[in-house]
Parts: C-alpha cells; structure tokens; sequence
C-alpha cells in the first residue's frame, strides 16, 4: 500500500511538470499477462516473508510492526515537507511576481503621463506640466533596481529589464531635447513635435516590453498554482496514508497484544501449577530428607557406642589389627554423623526466614575471627583487614557465610609455616558491593571451580584436610538468597581468591 502511493505521488508530480507518463493500463497490462509458472513465484516471494513475520516472538512482530510504520512516517514526512516547501517557495514566487506586475503598471502609466503632460508644456510652456518628466527621470534609477530585484533568476526578464531601460531612456532623451528646442528656439521650433506627437513608437515599445514581462509573469504564476494545488493534493494523499497506517498498526498492536495476554494467562497458569507442584514436592522431600537424616543419627550413635563398649569389654584381647578396625567403625560413625548434621544445616536454609537488617560486615568479620580464636592457637598468621562496609541482609546467615569461608581459608594454610589472609573490598558500585577473601594455601586448580560450591564436592581429600563438603554450599545458598553471587579464582598450591558479591539495595525473602 505504501509503494503504492509512493506510485501515484510520484506520478501526480510528474504530470505537473509537464513529463509524459505511461499509462495506467499500459503499466499492468504486463502484470495481466504473466505465465502460468509466475503465480507460483510470487506466491513464494510472500511466502518467505510472512513465514519470518511468524517465526518472530510477539517482542518483535510489534518492534517490527512501529519500525515499518515509523519508516513509513518517515517517507510521508519527508515528501510532504518538500510539497510544503515547494508550496511556501511558489507563494513568495507569487508575491513577487504580483509586485512585479504592479511596478510594471505604475512604470506604463507614468510614462503615459509623462509623454502627455510635455506636450501640453511644449504647446503652453508652463512649467508645472514638467513635474511628471522630473520626477520619472529621478525615480527611474530606483524603479529599474527594484525591477532587477524582482526579476532576479530569471534570465529572459532581465533582458527584457534591460530593453526597458534603453526605451525608457531614449523616450527621456527625447523630451529632454524638446525642452532644449523650445528654450531656444520658442514655440516654433518645437511646433510640429507638439502637435503632432513625438515619441509614440517609443512609448509603443514601452508598452509592448510591459505586456510581454506581464504575460510571462502571470504565465508563471499559473504553472506555479498549479503545481501548488498538485503538491498540496499529494500531501493530503500522504496523509491519508499515514494515518490510515497508523489505524492499522493499533489494529494489529491491540491484536496482537490481545493474543500474547491470552498465550501468557495460560503459560501464567501453567507455571502456577507447575510451581504449586514443585512447591508441594520441594516440602515433601525437605520432610524426607530432615526425617531420614533425624532417623539415622540413633543407628550412626549406637554403633559408635557399642564399637566403644566391644573396645573396652574386649580390651586385653584384641590386636592392633583389630583394635584399628574398631576405631575406623568409630571414626566413621562420627564422620557419618558430622554430614547428617551438616545436611540438616543446608536444608533448614532453604526453609528459615531472613531477618531483614542492615549488617556491619566490618563488626560481623570479627566476631568471626573471636569464635575462631581456638583454632587459631598456635598458628602463626598474618591478617590483613580492611573497612568493610555496611549491606542489608540477615546478620545470622552473612556470619555462617564469612564463619566457612574464613575458616576454609585458616584450614588450607595449615601447611604453611606463616599463612597471609586478607580480607577487604575488591570493588563497589551502586547495585553491589564484592568482598574477597584471600589466602596463600594449597589453592586448587581452576579446571575444578565448578564444583567448589556443590554439595559433598571436594578437591582435597579426608586425609589431608577434613570436612564434608557442605560449606561452601550453604554459602552460595545464603548468598544467592541473599541475590548476590559467589565465585573462586586459585591455582594449586598457590593460593586462593573468594569472592562474595552482595546487593547494596533492598533484598527478597
């Protein structure tokens, strides 16, 4: 529709400038006789395209939708502005033409005037029928530059400007030397001009310049309305269009959101459900896991106590051998116990409600390392703290947080005759504040960094470093309910980096 009307502007101004066009019926008539196998090739050439049109998300049919339209106004708006200005130009064109014609009258009359009134002074020689021929030979500089103003760009008026001059002047010279004759000779000397006339070819060809000057103006004044009302007719045209586009993308807009509010209530429904489920299923086994590991503390405690009770019942008899196997069952039992109550820990996080305050990681770091101060008994280690700033958050969860990773970081520079732990701010914006935590231990080798923060994952084994592997879980847990992040950059036996990113805004639940 729109190439359409692009079509018939172009036409409608062509036609106004005089050009010859193809007919109507000439330009379809190779469109009415197509082959049999070109239906089939412009069925294709719309297919491709509504089938992209189909293949696009909602987003983008509307994005595409207000593009088209947009570029549409755009086009409309750049034709119609030319047909303005085109119409603007054409009035101060009439202005001046209008202004012109009036100068050439006012020039033609007061030469008539002229011519007359210096025969009457030739026949009576009073000098008040001078005053026309004084006053046109003053004014007539000033009349011929405004002429040459308002025939600027226009190479055939000038010359005919110019013709005007020289008859004007001729004219002039004329009555000048009859004026001359009479002073000196009477009224003798000049009585055959001043019955006769003198001078009428002269003003005959003045008239003759003006008629044509005046013709040629008001020839082009009239191509000039013309193509006004053509310009003026293609705009209104063109807006028509463009409001008619826009009647038709709010048509397809309101369709289309009507369809997309239909498709989003059902998947909206459908996520509902699906949640309620996963709600419903993430309970159940919560309850699950929280019964069975409540369940399997009696047995891992019986079996403990009773390796204890075998050991000392059966004391004097045992071997090393023996005696090793009863203290490996022990050792498992507690071990085993240790990941009950470390799992029971990772699943009340998922279920205990934040507490919504605003924490002093500062103060919060080191209450941490006070309740570490046991383990930190004879170690030599070298801290480096810096400010730390205040987040909002759940004061009891951040401590677990810093309580693991701190306590990561003195585990795993036990090897080290003098272990260097920093902890400060690695950058701070307006969304987010991250704190790190380094240490110069055994680190870890970055292929395995995914699987730092898992459940049960370690990149170390029993012997060399205990624990069960569920710190660094809860951390990411508390974290990310938290809506921060948590990451970890190392290289083996180089060192580690942990990093906390924490909101600075207000959190979710």
């Amino acid at each position: 529709m729109f190439w359409d009307a692009v079509w018939i502007v172009s036409a409608m101004e062509s036609a106004t400038n005089n050009e010859a066009q193809i007919p109507l019926a000439q330009a379809v008539e190779p469109i009415a006789g197509v082959t049999g196998t070109q239906p089939a090739e412009s069925s294709s050439f719309w297919r491709t395209p509504v089938a992209w049109f189909r293949s696009r998300t909602i987003e983008q049919r509307i994005l595409s939708g207000f593009s088209l339209v947009f570029v549409s106004v755009l086009v409309i708006s750049a034709i119609s502005y030319w047909n303005t200005s085109i119409l603007v130009a054409n009035g101060r064109l009439d202005a001046r033409s209008h202004e012109l014609v009036q100068l050439l009258s006012e020039i033609a009359e007061a030469m008539d005037e002229t011519e007359n009134n210096h025969r009457r002074y030739l026949v009576t020689g009073d000098e008040l029928y001078l005053r026309d021929y004084r006053s046109v030979v003053k004014q007539k500089p000033m009349f011929f530059k405004y002429l040459e103003d308002l025939t600027e760009g226009s190479s055939e008026q000038r010359q005919r400007v110019g013709l005007l001059n020289q008859m004007i002047d001729r004219q002039l010279a004329a009555e000048a030397d009859a004026i001359t004759k009479l002073a000196d000779g009477g009224f003798e000397a000049v009585k055959k001009m001043a019955l006769e006339g003198f001078g009428k070819e002269d003003i005959g060809k003045i008239h003759e310049i003006v008629a044509e000057m005046e013709w040629y103006e008001r020839q082009a004044m009239s191509l000039r309305v013309m193509e006004s009302a053509a310009g003026t007719t293609n705009t209104i045209i063109l807006l028509g269009i463009g409001a008619l586009l826009q009647f038709v993308l709010l048509a397809s807009v309101y369709y289309l959101i009507q369809c997309d509010i239909t498709e989003r209530r059902l998947v909206a429904e459908e996520l509902q459900r699906r949640g309620e489920l996963l709600e419903a299923a993430n309970k159940e086994l919560e309850s699950f896991s929280y019964s069975v590991s409540h369940d399997l503390r009696a047995p891992l405690r019986h079996i403990d106590g009773y390796a204890s009770l075998l050991r000392k019942a059966v004391a004097d008899s045992l071997n090393d051998k023996a005696a090793r196997y009863l203290e490996t069952i022990s050792a498992s039992a507690k071990q085993m116990g240790q990941l009950i109550d470390d799992l029971l820990v990772f699943s009340r996080m998922g279920r205990q409600e934040m507490l919504h305050t605003t924490v002093d990681l500062h103060q919060l770091v080191n209450t941490v390392l006070y309740d570490l101060r046991l383990d930190l008994q004879g170690r030599e280690i070298s801290w480096t703290i810096e400010k730390l700033p205040e987040v909002p958050g759940d004061a009891a969860m951040l401590r677990q947080v810093f309580m693991n990773v701190i306590a990561n970081a003195v585990k795993f520079t036990s090897a080290r005759p003098v272990a260097n732990i920093a902890i400060g701010v690695d950058r701070r914006t307006d969304e987010e504040v991250v704190v790190f935590v380094r240490d110069n231990g055994v680190g870890f080798d970055m292929q395995y960094a995914s699987k730092l923060f898992g459940v049960f994952q370690r990149l170390h084994r029993v012997d060399e470093f205990e624990g069960t592997g569920i710190g660094l879980a809860n951390v990411r847990r508390i974290v990310h309910r938290h809506g921060g992040r948590t990451w970890a950059e190392g290289a083996t036996d180089q060192g580690a980096t942990f990093y906390i990113a924490l909101p600075t805004g207000e959190i979710g639940s």
